[in-house]
């Protein structure tokens, strides 16, 4: 009976012990899944404030990019209305020209090598000119925009107004080239050549693509046609050609002062040695007055020993003269 009543007891306790624990398990199972569904929540809190965050913030961007693109399209409709308007007149289409040339030109040689709006012998203005020394002298450069022409060659439908837009544009270059070649070139003045600037690189290649007859002309005419790109590689040539030069010019200075330094240094040597000789001539001077302040010397003591007395030679001429 007590081994039963002990049997029964341990398994009493053991259940009791056995639910104590399930308890336990349950309410720590508990306590996580809270912990669980806090951490969720407080998750679910900050993703969607992070969402709220940046839904704010690319709308705010894309409300400022939006704004800007349509300013910078106000702009750029502005700019080009006002290209338009430029390129539309004449005059204000050839001052575009030169202004691109000025650029292009001080930012490329010395203020020396170069200046613009130059009378020349024939009272025509030159829009530019380089100086440069002879051959092959001072070289013109003038500015041209034929854009009537490549405009009406770029809008041309049929194949009777692209044969009209080619032969006008045609005709307008070769005017220019004309015009340079008798305005710009003058014998003993002005270079055997001349630039014709394009402002253009598209006019400038239509016409080395399409129209190599008109390149052939300012070949022969001397009339070298060039756009920014070819101008501003011809003004680095025109830098090395001066930055030679004058190289040569201080090795010719250099030589020359060289030369009178070595007139100066034979000058200087004829002058020592006729210092030297001066010196050794001098120096036998000295060696004779030394001998002669000797001989003083010596006289002088006979002549006191004659007064004291303590001479017992007997003076005569040939003694005194010894």
């Amino acid at each position: 009976d007590t081994l039963f009543r002990g049997q029964a007891e341990l398994a009493g306790r053991l259940t009791q012990l056995s639910e104590n624990n399930q308890n336990s398990q349950n309410r720590i199972a508990e306590a996580i899944n809270e912990q669980k569904l806090s951490v969720l929540k407080i998750m679910d809190e900050k993703l969607l404030a992070v969402t709220k965050s940046v839904g704010d913030g690319l709308q705010q961007s894309t409300a400022k990019t939006t704004e800007t693109l349509h300013d910078l399209r106000e702009r750029l409709s502005e700019q080009v209305v006002s290209l338009q308007e430029v390129l539309s007149n004449k005059q204000a289409r050839g001052a575009f020209g030169e202004i691109q040339l000025n650029d292009l030109v001080t930012s490329a040689l010395p203020p020396s090598a170069y200046a613009f709006q130059v009378v020349l012998g024939n009272q025509k203005r030159a829009d530019c000119v380089l100086n440069l020394p002879n051959p092959p002298g001072m070289i013109v450069i003038d500015s041209k925009f034929p854009l009537e022409s490549y405009q009406a060659l770029r809008n041309a439908q049929t194949d009777r107004e692209k044969v009209e837009a080619e032969r006008f544009f045609r005709a307008s270059v070769l005017k220019h080239i004309k015009d340079i070649s008798e305005k710009y070139i003058i014998p003993g003045e002005t270079a055997e050549s001349a630039l014709m600037f394009l402002p253009s690189e598209s006019i400038y290649a239509e016409l080395h693509s399409n129209f190599t007859d008109v390149v052939e002309v300012s070949y022969r005419s001397k009339v070298w046609i060039v756009s920014p790109t070819t101008l501003m590689a011809t003004l680095n040539t025109v830098r090395a050609v001066l930055k030679d030069a004058r190289m040569r010019e201080m090795a010719g200075v250099i030589q020359k002062e060289v030369g009178s330094l070595t007139e100066d240094i034979s000058r200087l040597d004829d002058r020592i040695e006729s210092l030297s000789k001066h010196f050794d001539m001098a120096s036998r001077d000295i060696g004779d007055i030394k001998v002669s302040s000797g001989k003083i010397s010596r006289r002088i003591d006979r002549i006191e020993d004659i007064q004291l007395g303590n001479d017992k030679t007997p003076v005569g001429v040939e003694h005194l003269a010894s």
